[in-house]
């Protein structure tokens, strides 16, 4: 028996949320040069791929771990009291490298720009990484660079020669360098999650679903915001036009999809029905603050029961 259902090894960072009143233009959030703005409210929280999506599968019921690299400041506390309160076992490195963070500033009309510094995350060493705690039925791998992203192309061989169920979330700071970049992940890939502005930067135009399965995932899916999302599995197509929900938080809506679908997988062992999780999560997710929304396994049970959700299959 698996120690783990799943181990999610991506980033931890802090997440500082500034809220201003900047009009937007165009696609461009401007700020002046040499002035001192007062903002309308600032929020910090643990984020990051690794976390959240961790936070999600402990959420649905999965016996979960964290795997990443942490700084040595006192933030570092702060993540690791969020992993216990989410019941997710923390079986990384902490390192002197300098914690990673997220400063997200939001606009008057809620569009975001996000500067990122990944920080001690970019910095697990593949010997850092200790394999007998490798022990699960599923390894979520989101977006790292460096030492890491090399530690996790060696742990997903690891994980892919004893059967781990493997998941890959890539982000466009990995996507924008082409296929060559994560080929060696994408081979042993089973669920393959990313937007379709990713999905372009891979593998450029045309059919991106399955032009995405010819590079090894078995089963891949595209988020496309408000115009849905869609899902091949090699046997169907799957498509799904979202419904009008109030939204009110969008930050880590990709992990909490990504995450949710790897549950349904797992647990109902059907790509319809995976879909239909992670849609009820999302909407719930976002719909409200923070991590407010997230969905236990019986609630989202109870979101999926009764509603007709339109999944186009082909």
């Amino acid at each position: 028996m698996s120690r783990y259902d799943v181990i999610s090894f991506g980033s931890a960072v802090l997440d500082t949320f500034v809220y201003t009143n900047i009009e937007d233009r165009g696609k461009n959030i401007s700020l002046p040069v040499g002035t001192k703005m007062l903002v309308d409210k600032i929020k910090f929280m643990t984020g990051g791929g690794g976390t959240n999506s961790a936070f999600c599968f402990s959420k649905l019921g999965l016996k979960t771990a964290y795997l990443g690299k942490l700084g040595s400041e006192c933030n570092t506390e702060m993540i690791i009291k969020d992993l216990a309160k989410n019941k997710v076992d923390f079986i990384g490195k902490i390192s002197d490298y300098p914690n990673g963070y997220s400063i997200i500033i939001e606009g008057k009309n809620k569009v975001r720009t996000i500067l990122s510094f990944k920080g001690a995350s970019a910095h697990m060493k593949f010997s850092e990484i200790n394999l007998s705690k490798i022990d699960c039925k599923i390894l979520y791998l989101t977006s790292l660079e460096g030492e890491s992203f090399e530690s996790q192309k060696r742990l997903a061989d690891y994980a892919n020669k004893r059967g781990i169920f493997i998941c890959f979330n890539p982000s466009s700071y990995q996507t924008k360098k082409g296929t060559g970049f994560i080929k060696d992940i994408l081979r042993k890939t089973d669920f393959l999650t990313l937007n379709r502005e990713e999905a372009k930067m891979l593998v450029g135009g045309g059919n991106l679903i399955k032009k995405l399965s010819s590079l090894g995932p078995k089963i891949v899916s595209i988020t496309d915001g408000k115009k849905g999302v869609e899902v091949y599995d090699g046997k169907y197509f799957y498509k799904y036009k979202p419904k009008k929900v109030n939204v009110v938080e969008t930050t880590g809506a990709g992990d909490v999809f990504g995450s949710t679908f790897a549950t349904g997988l797992h647990l109902f062992k059907d790509s319809e029905m995976a879909l239909k999780c992670a849609i009820s999560n999302v909407e719930s997710f976002i719909s409200k603050e923070d991590d407010e929304g997230l969905l236990n396994f019986n609630e989202m049970k109870l979101k999926i029961r009764d509603r007709n959700f339109g999944i186009k299959r082909c």
